[in-house]
Protein backbone atom coordinates (compact mmCIF):
# COMPACT_ATOMS: atom_id res chain seq x y z
CA UNK A 1 0.00 0.00 0.00
CA UNK A 2 1.01 3.61 -0.62
CA UNK A 3 2.30 5.64 2.27
CA UNK A 4 -0.51 8.31 1.27
CA UNK A 5 -2.69 5.62 1.19
CA UNK A 6 -1.94 4.89 5.08
CA UNK A 7 -2.47 8.36 6.31
CA UNK A 8 -6.76 10.04 6.39
CA UNK A 9 -8.23 12.44 9.05
CA UNK A 10 -10.96 12.21 11.60
CA UNK A 11 -12.85 15.01 12.89
CA UNK A 12 -13.32 15.96 16.10
CA UNK A 13 -17.30 15.32 16.30
CA UNK A 14 -16.30 11.28 14.52
CA UNK A 15 -13.90 11.53 17.23
CA UNK A 16 -16.30 12.22 20.17
CA UNK A 17 -18.72 9.28 20.10
CA UNK A 18 -16.05 6.92 20.45
CA UNK A 19 -14.29 7.89 23.28
CA UNK A 20 -17.00 6.32 25.86
CA UNK A 21 -17.10 2.73 23.58
CA UNK A 22 -14.74 -0.06 23.05
CA UNK A 23 -14.41 1.34 19.38
CA UNK A 24 -12.23 4.22 20.97
CA UNK A 25 -9.19 4.51 19.08
CA UNK A 26 -5.03 4.40 20.16
CA UNK A 27 -4.44 8.41 20.51
CA UNK A 28 -1.55 9.32 19.84
CA UNK A 29 -0.20 12.65 21.34
CA UNK A 30 2.21 14.20 19.52
CA UNK A 31 3.38 17.39 21.37
CA UNK A 32 5.76 18.27 23.74
CA UNK A 33 5.30 16.29 27.31
CA UNK A 34 4.66 19.83 29.29
CA UNK A 35 1.84 20.71 26.64
CA UNK A 36 0.36 17.60 27.20
CA UNK A 37 0.30 17.56 30.96
CA UNK A 38 -1.21 20.72 30.49
CA UNK A 39 -4.14 20.29 28.21
CA UNK A 40 -4.96 16.77 26.77
CA UNK A 41 -8.13 14.56 25.65
CA UNK A 42 -8.75 11.94 28.30
CA UNK A 43 -7.01 9.02 27.46
CA UNK A 44 -4.19 9.94 24.67
CA UNK A 45 -0.71 8.40 24.93
CA UNK A 46 2.32 10.73 24.46
CA UNK A 47 5.17 10.63 22.41
CA UNK A 48 6.75 13.87 21.42
CA UNK A 49 7.45 14.07 17.45
CA UNK A 50 11.24 14.36 17.79
CA UNK A 51 11.08 10.60 19.54
CA UNK A 52 8.49 8.81 17.55
CA UNK A 53 10.89 7.98 15.26
CA UNK A 54 13.27 6.21 17.80
CA UNK A 55 10.06 4.69 19.72
CA UNK A 56 7.75 3.65 16.83
CA UNK A 57 8.22 0.03 18.53
CA UNK A 58 5.75 1.74 21.05
CA UNK A 59 3.08 2.16 18.95
CA UNK A 60 0.35 -0.37 18.28
CA UNK A 61 0.15 -2.05 14.69
CA UNK A 62 -3.11 -3.58 15.17
CA UNK A 63 -5.05 -0.73 16.52
CA UNK A 64 -7.32 2.54 15.04
CA UNK A 65 -4.48 4.74 15.61
CA UNK A 66 -5.38 8.59 15.98
CA UNK A 67 -2.74 11.26 16.19
CA UNK A 68 -3.10 14.39 17.56
CA UNK A 69 -1.11 17.96 18.22
CA UNK A 70 -1.97 21.16 18.71
CA UNK A 71 -3.55 22.44 15.36
CA UNK A 72 -2.89 19.64 12.92
CA UNK A 73 0.79 19.94 11.60
CA UNK A 74 2.78 18.22 13.93
CA UNK A 75 -0.01 14.82 14.06
CA UNK A 76 0.45 14.91 10.11
CA UNK A 77 4.31 14.50 10.20
CA UNK A 78 3.59 11.84 12.98
CA UNK A 79 1.53 9.82 10.66
CA UNK A 80 3.54 10.34 7.87
CA UNK A 81 6.22 8.71 10.08
CA UNK A 82 4.04 5.75 10.66
CA UNK A 83 3.29 5.39 7.11
CA UNK A 84 7.07 5.14 6.42
CA UNK A 85 6.87 2.39 9.46
CA UNK A 86 3.51 0.71 7.22
CA UNK A 87 1.38 1.87 10.14
CA UNK A 88 -2.05 3.71 9.09
CA UNK A 89 -3.19 6.47 11.07
CA UNK A 90 -5.66 9.39 10.89
CA UNK A 91 -4.78 12.98 11.50
CA UNK A 92 -7.24 14.72 14.04
CA UNK A 93 -8.40 18.13 11.84
CA UNK A 94 -7.35 21.41 13.30
CA UNK A 95 -5.89 19.12 16.64
CA UNK A 96 -6.33 20.40 20.32
CA UNK A 97 -7.81 23.76 18.77
CA UNK A 98 -10.50 22.07 16.88
CA UNK A 99 -11.16 19.97 20.25
CA UNK A 100 -11.63 23.52 22.21
CA UNK A 101 -14.97 23.39 20.42
CA UNK A 102 -16.09 20.19 20.36
CA UNK A 103 -19.80 19.77 22.04
CA UNK A 104 -22.17 17.23 22.94
CA UNK A 105 -25.24 17.12 24.82
CA UNK A 106 -27.52 15.56 27.58
CA UNK A 107 -30.81 15.86 28.71
CA UNK A 108 -33.32 14.84 31.37
CA UNK A 109 -36.36 16.47 33.34
CA UNK A 110 -36.50 18.28 36.33
CA UNK A 111 -39.27 19.34 38.08
CA UNK A 112 -41.68 19.79 35.13
CA UNK A 113 -38.57 21.68 32.78
CA UNK A 114 -36.02 19.39 30.63
CA UNK A 115 -32.61 21.08 31.31
CA UNK A 116 -30.41 20.59 28.43
CA UNK A 117 -26.53 20.31 29.43
CA UNK A 118 -24.42 21.52 26.69
CA UNK A 119 -20.63 20.11 27.20
CA UNK A 120 -17.83 22.19 25.53
CA UNK A 121 -15.85 19.04 26.19
CA UNK A 122 -12.29 20.34 25.09
CA UNK A 123 -12.86 23.26 27.27
CA UNK A 124 -14.38 22.22 30.00
CA UNK A 125 -17.31 24.88 29.76
CA UNK A 126 -20.98 23.42 30.48
CA UNK A 127 -23.99 25.72 29.37
CA UNK A 128 -27.88 25.50 29.91
CA UNK A 129 -30.99 25.26 28.12
CA UNK A 130 -33.81 24.97 30.36
CA UNK A 131 -36.88 24.96 28.61
CA UNK A 132 -41.11 23.51 29.46
CA UNK A 133 -44.24 24.49 27.33
CA UNK A 134 -42.98 27.14 25.31
CA UNK A 135 -40.50 29.13 26.63
CA UNK A 136 -37.17 28.62 27.24
CA UNK A 137 -34.12 30.51 29.14
CA UNK A 138 -30.15 29.60 28.52
CA UNK A 139 -27.53 29.99 31.09
CA UNK A 140 -23.36 30.90 30.44
CA UNK A 141 -23.84 30.05 26.42
CA UNK A 142 -20.54 29.93 24.60
CA UNK A 143 -20.48 32.03 21.24
CA UNK A 144 -21.18 29.05 18.94
CA UNK A 145 -25.18 30.63 19.75
CA UNK A 146 -26.33 28.11 16.73
CA UNK A 147 -26.55 25.30 18.50
CA UNK A 148 -28.84 27.29 21.39
CA UNK A 149 -31.11 27.80 18.74
CA UNK A 150 -31.22 24.35 17.45
CA UNK A 151 -32.06 23.11 20.60
CA UNK A 152 -34.91 25.00 21.26
CA UNK A 153 -36.20 25.11 17.60
CA UNK A 154 -36.08 20.88 18.24
CA UNK A 155 -38.00 21.07 21.50
CA UNK A 156 -40.37 23.90 20.03
CA UNK A 157 -39.21 26.40 22.83
CA UNK A 158 -38.87 30.32 22.50
CA UNK A 159 -36.25 31.54 24.44
CA UNK A 160 -37.42 34.70 26.80
CA UNK A 161 -34.00 34.73 28.72
CA UNK A 162 -30.24 34.71 28.42
CA UNK A 163 -28.30 34.24 31.79
CA UNK A 164 -24.96 34.24 32.54
CA UNK A 165 -24.06 33.37 35.91
CA UNK A 166 -20.77 35.81 36.18
CA UNK A 167 -18.14 38.00 34.39
CA UNK A 168 -16.87 34.72 32.58
CA UNK A 169 -12.39 35.03 32.79
CA UNK A 170 -11.56 31.77 30.88
CA UNK A 171 -13.95 31.65 27.68
CA UNK A 172 -16.16 34.18 25.40
CA UNK A 173 -19.86 34.48 26.43
CA UNK A 174 -22.10 34.38 23.45
CA UNK A 175 -24.87 35.83 26.20
CA UNK A 176 -24.98 39.29 24.22
CA UNK A 177 -25.36 37.60 20.80
CA UNK A 178 -27.92 35.32 21.43
CA UNK A 179 -30.17 37.91 22.91
CA UNK A 180 -29.74 40.04 20.09
CA UNK A 181 -30.18 36.83 17.53
CA UNK A 182 -33.41 35.21 19.64
CA UNK A 183 -35.07 38.51 20.74
CA UNK A 184 -34.37 37.36 24.15
CA UNK A 185 -34.09 39.46 27.74
CA UNK A 186 -30.52 39.48 28.46
CA UNK A 187 -30.34 39.12 32.57
CA UNK A 188 -26.99 39.99 34.40
CA UNK A 189 -25.69 40.94 37.99
CA UNK A 190 -24.52 44.79 37.61
CA UNK A 191 -22.09 43.80 40.73
CA UNK A 192 -19.59 42.90 37.63
CA UNK A 193 -18.47 45.54 35.37
CA UNK A 194 -20.57 44.91 32.46
CA UNK A 195 -20.34 48.27 30.03
CA UNK A 196 -23.48 47.28 27.69
CA UNK A 197 -27.30 47.33 27.99
CA UNK A 198 -28.89 44.31 30.36
CA UNK A 199 -31.65 43.80 32.75
CA UNK A 200 -30.59 43.98 35.85
CA UNK A 201 -30.79 41.01 38.50
CA UNK A 202 -31.99 41.48 41.90
CA UNK A 203 -32.59 39.08 44.20
CA UNK A 204 -35.27 36.81 44.28
CA UNK A 205 -36.18 37.46 40.04
CA UNK A 206 -38.07 34.55 39.01
CA UNK A 207 -38.75 33.61 34.85
CA UNK A 208 -41.81 31.87 34.77
CA UNK A 209 -41.51 29.10 32.12
CA UNK A 210 -44.91 28.08 33.04
CA UNK A 211 -47.32 27.80 35.71
CA UNK A 212 -45.97 26.28 38.44
CA UNK A 213 -42.29 25.53 37.30
CA UNK A 214 -40.00 28.61 38.17
CA UNK A 215 -36.05 29.55 37.28
CA UNK A 216 -35.80 31.71 40.18
CA UNK A 217 -32.68 33.61 40.87
CA UNK A 218 -32.15 31.58 43.99
CA UNK A 219 -29.22 34.35 45.19
CA UNK A 220 -27.94 37.42 42.86
CA UNK A 221 -25.30 37.95 45.46
CA UNK A 222 -23.10 34.46 45.79
CA UNK A 223 -19.40 36.76 45.43
CA UNK A 224 -16.25 34.86 45.85
CA UNK A 225 -15.18 33.92 42.06
CA UNK A 226 -17.10 37.38 41.12
CA UNK A 227 -18.70 39.98 43.03
CA UNK A 228 -21.87 39.38 40.65
CA UNK A 229 -21.62 35.56 41.19
CA UNK A 230 -24.89 34.46 40.73
CA UNK A 231 -26.66 31.70 41.60
CA UNK A 232 -30.12 30.36 39.71
CA UNK A 233 -32.76 27.49 41.15
CA UNK A 234 -34.97 25.26 39.24
CA UNK A 235 -37.56 25.14 41.85
CA UNK A 236 -36.25 22.28 44.33
CA UNK A 237 -34.53 20.33 41.50
CA UNK A 238 -31.80 21.74 40.87
CA UNK A 239 -29.11 24.94 41.21
CA UNK A 240 -26.96 26.52 38.57
CA UNK A 241 -24.00 26.99 40.40
CA UNK A 242 -21.68 28.36 38.08
CA UNK A 243 -18.03 29.12 38.87
CA UNK A 244 -19.52 28.90 42.86
CA UNK A 245 -19.53 25.10 43.22
CA UNK A 246 -17.85 22.61 40.85
CA UNK A 247 -18.24 19.14 41.01
CA UNK A 248 -14.07 18.59 42.17
CA UNK A 249 -14.06 21.92 43.81
CA UNK A 250 -14.87 25.59 44.48
CA UNK A 251 -14.30 28.69 42.26
CA UNK A 252 -11.02 30.15 42.64
CA UNK A 253 -11.12 33.89 44.52
CA UNK A 254 -8.16 35.61 42.83
CA UNK A 255 -8.50 36.22 39.21
CA UNK A 256 -9.68 40.20 40.44
CA UNK A 257 -6.67 40.24 42.67
CA UNK A 258 -8.45 40.60 45.99
CA UNK A 259 -8.05 36.65 46.72
CA UNK A 260 -8.19 37.13 50.81
CA UNK A 261 -11.47 39.00 50.38
CA UNK A 262 -13.40 37.15 47.99
CA UNK A 263 -11.71 34.24 49.38
CA UNK A 264 -13.94 35.51 52.36
CA UNK A 265 -17.03 35.99 50.25
CA UNK A 266 -16.95 32.66 48.76
CA UNK A 267 -16.79 30.86 52.02
CA UNK A 268 -19.85 33.22 53.57
CA UNK A 269 -21.71 32.30 49.99
CA UNK A 270 -21.27 28.65 50.00
CA UNK A 271 -22.65 28.56 53.79
CA UNK A 272 -25.34 31.11 53.68
CA UNK A 273 -26.43 30.21 50.04
CA UNK A 274 -25.77 26.94 48.80
CA UNK A 275 -25.29 24.61 51.42
CA UNK A 276 -28.45 25.23 53.68
CA UNK A 277 -30.20 23.57 50.36
CA UNK A 278 -31.55 20.06 50.35
CA UNK A 279 -29.07 17.24 49.23
CA UNK A 280 -30.53 15.81 47.01
CA UNK A 281 -30.93 19.07 44.69
CA UNK A 282 -28.61 18.35 41.82
CA UNK A 283 -25.80 21.03 40.79
CA UNK A 284 -25.17 21.75 37.71
CA UNK A 285 -22.06 24.05 37.57
CA UNK A 286 -20.43 25.96 34.95
CA UNK A 287 -17.40 23.88 34.35
CA UNK A 288 -15.64 20.54 35.19
CA UNK A 289 -11.74 19.83 35.38
CA UNK A 290 -9.75 17.39 34.11
CA UNK A 291 -10.59 14.81 37.12
CA UNK A 292 -14.12 14.76 36.38
CA UNK A 293 -15.18 11.46 34.00
CA UNK A 294 -17.51 12.77 31.34
CA UNK A 295 -19.72 10.20 29.74
CA UNK A 296 -22.06 9.88 26.96
CA UNK A 297 -25.59 10.83 27.94
CA UNK A 298 -24.85 11.39 31.62
CA UNK A 299 -25.50 14.21 33.17
CA UNK A 300 -21.86 16.20 34.42
CA UNK A 301 -24.02 17.13 37.40
CA UNK A 302 -24.34 15.62 41.26
CA UNK A 303 -26.18 16.08 44.31
CA UNK A 304 -25.90 18.12 46.27
CA UNK A 305 -25.58 16.16 49.14
CA UNK A 306 -22.76 13.97 47.55
CA UNK A 307 -20.48 17.08 47.16
CA UNK A 308 -21.33 18.07 50.99
CA UNK A 309 -19.60 14.88 52.45
CA UNK A 310 -16.76 14.13 49.54
CA UNK A 311 -15.42 17.92 49.09
CA UNK A 312 -13.39 18.81 51.97
CA UNK A 313 -13.13 22.26 51.77
CA UNK A 314 -17.18 22.28 52.06
CA UNK A 315 -16.40 21.37 56.00
CA UNK A 316 -13.62 23.83 56.77
CA UNK A 317 -14.06 26.52 58.84
CA UNK A 318 -13.90 29.87 57.27
CA UNK A 319 -10.09 30.67 58.47
CA UNK A 320 -8.61 27.16 57.69
CA UNK A 321 -11.40 27.55 54.42
CA UNK A 322 -9.28 30.80 53.33
CA UNK A 323 -6.04 29.56 53.96
CA UNK A 324 -6.86 26.76 52.11
CA UNK A 325 -8.37 28.89 48.91
CA UNK A 326 -5.14 30.60 49.36
CA UNK A 327 -2.70 28.37 49.27
CA UNK A 328 -3.78 26.22 46.42
CA UNK A 329 -5.02 28.62 43.90
CA UNK A 330 -2.23 27.41 40.65
CA UNK A 331 -2.09 29.07 36.95
CA UNK A 332 -4.56 31.68 35.65
CA UNK A 333 -6.66 30.96 32.89
CA UNK A 334 -4.69 31.70 29.71
CA UNK A 335 -5.54 35.39 28.65
CA UNK A 336 -7.73 35.81 31.12
CA UNK A 337 -7.39 39.81 31.21
CA UNK A 338 -8.34 40.42 27.84
CA UNK A 339 -11.18 37.69 27.96
CA UNK A 340 -12.97 39.13 30.70
CA UNK A 341 -12.48 42.91 28.83
CA UNK A 342 -14.03 40.94 25.83
CA UNK A 343 -17.20 39.94 27.92
CA UNK A 344 -17.25 43.13 29.69
CA UNK A 345 -17.92 45.11 26.77
CA UNK A 346 -14.56 46.85 27.19
CA UNK A 347 -13.20 45.96 24.31
CA UNK A 348 -14.33 44.23 20.70
CA UNK A 349 -13.73 40.62 19.78
CA UNK A 350 -10.99 40.82 16.55
CA UNK A 351 -11.39 38.04 14.41
CA UNK A 352 -9.04 36.22 15.76
CA UNK A 353 -10.07 36.46 19.25
CA UNK A 354 -11.32 33.12 19.25
CA UNK A 355 -7.99 32.01 19.91
CA UNK A 356 -7.36 33.39 23.13
CA UNK A 357 -9.76 30.15 24.44
CA UNK A 358 -7.34 27.28 23.56
CA UNK A 359 -6.16 25.83 26.63
CA UNK A 360 -7.72 24.08 29.40
CA UNK A 361 -10.48 25.85 32.06
CA UNK A 362 -8.24 27.16 35.29
CA UNK A 363 -11.45 28.79 37.03
CA UNK A 364 -11.53 25.91 40.13
CA UNK A 365 -9.20 25.63 43.29
CA UNK A 366 -6.59 22.95 42.31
Amino acid sequence: MAREELISSISTYELLPLLDTDDCPYMLDVREIDEVADWQIPGVHNIPLDTLEKRIDEVPRDQHLVVICAMGARARQGAEILARHDIASEVLDGGMGAWTSTYDAVEGEFGGATVVQLRRRGKGCLSYVVGSAANAVVIDPSREIAQYLDVAARHGWTISHVLDTHLHADHLSGARELAAESGAVLWLNPADPFRFEFEPLVDGKSIELKPGVDLRVSSVSVPGHTEGSTMYQLGEHAIFTGDTLFLESVGRPDLADEAEAFAHHLYESLHQRVLPLRDEITVFPAHFGPSVEVHAHEFVARALGSLRYELAALALDEDDFVAWALANVKDRPGNYKEIVRINAGQVDLDAGGVDLEIGPNRCAIA
